[in-house]
């Protein structure tokens, strides 16, 4: 959806909420996005979504992008015999591959950290659980790493992203996905913060799917792995043959 598209749909949704047709009467937030799909296709370099809506008076906005939980693995390094290699590991479960963080403010003045912590709102809040009992200056290396691996990949902010009123009432933020963004179900949950306090909440899904030949790829070497590994060894084959053939005649 084009920007000049995007904000006519903001003013027509502050028509809708202000005539009480959209959601109930009195609804004090309404929030969605341009598009609830980000389709990789061939040649995918990432994704920018537009998450946008309206609330009833005053208050501030937080914005939380979360991808699917999955397990994730923190490897530490040590030399051994003059090489550095990877000998410890930490496995973390029912991570989010995918964390983002947008407000109208800083959001430790928005909310207290009690609050922060139960919607585990930052990356500070958020519960990374390891699988192994750890000391706690171990916990919180391995942790941190995590965390740096992951904003390393770009696929958890660095920095809290803005969250833009336009009119008073209407507010529009960007959500940037990068080209190694994992397929899976996310969701966008809104906050309206007023006087510390969590007013009411918006949820909304949005699905990051292969499309065309990448997903005709990928669903062919999950469904048929013994088909597609016997093929990926004759091309390698065919390949090295061909190369074979070319430098023999020159």
């Amino acid at each position: 959806m084009r920007p000049p598209l995007i904000f006519g749909a903001l003013v027509l949704l502050a028509a809708s909420f202000a005539g009480g047709q959209t959601g109930k009467a009195g609804t004090p937030l309404i929030a969605d996005l341009s598009d609830d799909l980000v389709a990789i296709t061939t040649g995918f370099e990432g994704s920018d979504l537009l998450l946008f809506g309206t609330t009833e008076g005053e208050g501030d906005v937080i914005v939380v992008v979360r991808g699917a939980a999955t397990d994730l693995v923190v490897r530490r390094k040590a030399r051994v015999a003059g090489i550095w290699i990877n000998r410890d590991e930490v496995r973390f479960t029912d991570v989010p591959n995918f964390y983002h963080v947008a407000s109208s403010a800083p959001i430790e003045e928005l909310l207290a950290i009690d609050l922060l912590r139960d919607e585990q709102i930052g990356i500070e809040q958020l519960v990374l659980q390891p699988t192994t009992e750890l000391e706690d200056d171990d916990a919180i290396a391995y942790r941190a790493a995590l965390v740096r691996n992951q904003q390393r990949r770009a696929l958890y902010y660095s920095k809290v992203e803005t969250v833009s009123f336009v009119g008073g009432r209407l507010f529009r933020t960007k959500v940037s996905f990068p080209a190694n963004v994992q397929t899976g179900p996310y969701m966008a949950e809104v906050y309206l913060v007023q006087e510390g306090a969590i007013v009411s909440k918006a949820v909304t899904p949005l699905q990051v799917r292969k499309l065309g030949f990448e997903a005709e790829m990928f669903s062919f070497a999950q469904n048929q792995s013994a088909l597609y590994g016997l093929i990926a060894i004759v091309v390698a084959l065919m390949a090295g043959w061909l190369a074979g053939f070319v430098f023999r005649k020159i």
